[in-house]
């Protein structure tokens, strides 16, 4: 037999193993943390690489200035980790070193800054993106990113599956030939499962009458077929909500499409296809940075920036300059999952006053505009006006 068919064979049969191995860990996995159990709440800041650091440093201040009674009566506690750098990563070859990792796993929540992940021509070794490490380490199952434009009645909530899908095995392809490359999709029934029902639930308890699943089931039939086919299952137990499904690509489209953009709610989706299409939105929004990730798991979360780690502006000597605006949307989204709702949607507020409503600090990520303290510091200084809700609503 051709060596390089068996070796490839070697190759998928050890995948299918592991991933066998996976389903059986998703079947016995325990209950959703209870954070107000918990004393202390742990919450691990992870700077990450390029800007990374710069715009942590700034959320941080953010957390402290709004739970700051919390850390003082002890029932709030910030450690911060470092070691998810790029350098770091690449001197031990590992996506996550490993004590890095424990450390992440001794914290109940994470809020995270951009993290670069190597590609082809870059002078970093081919090692697998750490965000993609640390969904599947820490089971972070579903990538949570709210959209809102309210000038064009766009009010969106999107689900991305973030353990499977067309991500979980990206680095462990195979060059089966110097004329043959060829790489693997992951849909499992309990993954597909668990974020479908997630989306429904939210959908339920926010009294919102529709989800939108997006796949390429007519094409990729098998894995994206078994996902719709999990949504029409699950769907059947949320009668009360009305679901459609569309392919990937015409979604796309239809996302810039004023005639139809208000009509859309909940989205659910596999990894790939979430991740254009919440990139998609939150340019619709304003741009990337003006929106932030939640990565919920049952034991662990994780919440960041959806930006990239931005080296040039280092290079440049202008990550002073960073727009910390989306890691901030992240701040707000970790207080909302650990219990602080009033604050989480003070910060909000604020958040939308200073970046987009009154706009008296602009940020240019150049030296002719704001700092990212600058900015920070802004958003607090909002936060203590005894009139904010009512500013706020004065300018919608």
């Amino acid at each position: 037999m051709d060596n390089r068919i068996e070796d490839a064979k070697n190759h998928f049969e050890k995948l299918v193993k592991e991933q066998l191995e996976r389903v059986e860990r998703m079947k016995s996995a325990g209950d959703w943390t209870d954070y107000a159990s918990l004393k202390p709440i742990i919450i691990g800041i992870v700077g990450g690489d390029g800007i990374g650091p710069y715009i942590t440093k700034h959320a941080q201040s953010i957390l402290e200035f709004l739970l700051k009674e919390e850390f003082e009566n002890g029932n709030v506690e910030l450690r911060v980790i470092e070691g998810l750098t790029i350098e770091n990563r690449a001197k031990v070859m590992k996506a996550i070193p490993d004590d890095v990792l424990v450390e992440l796993k001794n914290c109940h929540v994470l809020l995270k800054g951009p993290t670069t992940t190597p590609r082809k021509g870059d002078k970093w070794p081919n090692i697998e993106s750490a965000n993609v490490t640390m969904r599947r380490e820490l089971d972070l199952f579903a990538n949570v990113r709210p959209v809102k434009v309210p000038e064009k009645n766009i009010d969106w909530m999107f689900f991305r599956e973030n353990t499977e899908g067309a991500y979980v095995l990206g680095s462990q392809g195979i060059n089966i030939s110097e004329d043959l490359s060829i790489d693997f999709k992951v849909i499992t029934k309990q993954g597909a499962d668990r974020i479908i029902r997630l989306a429904f639930d939210y959908a339920r308890k926010n009294n919102i009458n529709r989800v939108t699943v997006v796949t390429k089931a007519n094409v990729v039939k098998a894995t994206d077929g078994r996902f719709l086919a999990m949504a029409g299952e699950i769907a059947k137990e949320y009668p009360e909500v009305e679901w459609d499904d569309w392919y990937i690509d015409i979604m796309t489209a239809k996302l810039v499409d004023p005639a139809r953009q208000s009509q859309f709610r909940v989205f659910v989706a596999p990894n790939l296809y979430g991740d254009i299409i919440t990139d998609e939105a939150a340019q619709i929004q304003g741009g990337v940075g003006t929106a932030g990730s939640a990565n919920i798991g049952k034991q662990y979360s994780m919440f960041e920036a959806i930006h990239g780690s931005a080296p040039r502006m280092v290079d440049e000597g202008r990550a002073q300059y960073a727009d910390p605006s989306s890691i901030i949307k992240a701040v707000a989204l970790l207080l909302n999952h650990i219990g602080f709702i009033k604050k989480a949607n003070k910060l909000e507020m604020a958040l939308d006053i200073c970046a987009t409503l009154e706009k008296k600090i602009i940020i240019t990520g150049r030296d002719n505009g704001a700092t990212g303290e600058e900015f920070a510091k802004y958003i607090m200084d909002t936060l203590v006006n005894p009139n904010l809700e009512e500013k706020w609503k004065g300018y919608h």
